[in-house]
């Protein structure tokens, strides 16, 4: 198939475009590089990407509604699967207007474009944030989510409502991608881990929030790209006798479906931290602190559907995505 991977540059992105392309897929993909990040990580995957062949990249920016639709003309696709987004429960407080521009009219653009382009499938990556101040453990997407605590996760449901529309107005089929902290090499330079990493291995003080009292659904990256290309296959189907008091808010008579993609194991904070001193042969000098605005105290997945659907469960353990991460961390920074 050929398909359109948005956030190509992207951590998500960039593996999920391996991976197609050693299926034997075509991707094109875009991004618009910006710098909420270290710009070189971004230009490092791509320039692992392009030595691939049926990988083409082009600089697109979302919210650039003539500019999405060129590319959506130029090329033929067989499925979308939209990774890019303003990233980053944090930033949202101080920078909203960037979430807005990526992540809702950025959203619409591939919306319309899919819609007049008839693309089979579009996957979208929707977030754990969305869950806000729901307290069931562990989370399932048959819960609703109403109660955002951040604007970034406001943007991610509303990714979903509008996805939904879509898929009842005109028959568009989604899937919606509810990841879980996502790990591993060449991960985002604004996660915890990668910034416990640094500070630790500079010798400087780590803030932990919440006093280390947090826990998080730590998910491998290879376990979220496989997620994601099995799921990309698997085209949802109306529920005919699905109705809003069904009780499962996953599902619709219209073509739309989501998914959990976590490693349905909820770690401490402070057990996390210790994962990485282990890895790095050296303890961290911890400055404890109170819960952060727009954190939540705890994510946890359910992915009975997930396995139900497509035979995948992510499974890798902490211990061992931190070792690759680390390893992969000392080699890129000659540390």
């Amino acid at each position: 198939m050929k398909i359109l991977v948005t956030g190509a540059a992207g951590f998500v992105g960039s593996f999920t475009s391996k991976q197609f392309i050693a299926q034997g897929h075509e991707v094109v993909g875009i991004d618009n590089l910006n710098d909420y990040y270290d710009v070189a990580l971004k230009h490092g995957r791509l320039a692992w990407l392009n030595q691939l062949e049926g990988f083409r990249f082009r600089q697109v920016e979302l919210a650039d509604r003539d500019a999405v639709n060129a590319v959506f003309a130029e090329d033929k696709f067989d499925r979308v699967v939209h990774l890019a987004a303003q990233a980053g429960v944090r930033y949202s407080i101080t920078n909203p207007h960037a979430y807005v521009d990526s992540n809702l009219i950025g959203f619409v653009n591939i919306l319309e474009a899919c819609r007049h382009h008839e693309i089979a499938h579009l996957v979208y990556a929707s977030s754990s944030s969305v869950y806000g101040l729901n307290t069931k453990i562990p989370y399932s997407t048959s819960d609703r989510v109403d109660h955002p605590v951040s604007l970034y996760a406001a943007t991610k449901k509303s990714n979903e409502l509008m996805a939904h529309t879509y898929s009842h107005l005109y028959g568009l089929p989604t899937t919606g991608l509810r990841f879980f902290t996502v790990y591993g090499p060449w991960g985002r330079p604004d996660m915890a881990y990668f910034s416990f990493t640094r500070d630790i291995l500079a010798g400087k003080t780590i803030n932990v929030f919440n006093h280390g009292k947090m826990k998080r659904d730590f998910t491998y990256i290879d376990d979220i790209v496989e997620g994601v290309t099995r799921i990309t296959q698997k085209i949802p189907q109306g529920v005919e006798d699905w109705t809003p008091e069904s009780g499962d808010c996953s599902r619709s008579s219209a073509p739309y479906k989501i998914y959990n993609i976590g490693n349905h194991n909820s770690v401490e904070l402070g057990t996390f931290i210790e994962t990485i001193e282990q890895a790095l042969g050296k303890t961290a000098d911890k400055n404890y602190m109170d819960m952060q605005p727009g954190d939540v105290l705890a994510t946890y997945a359910n992915v009975d559907d997930l396995a139900a659907d497509v035979d995948f469960a992510p499974n890798t353990p902490l211990a061992d995505g931190i070792g690759h991460f680390v390893r992969w961390y000392r080699e890129f920074y000659k540390v």
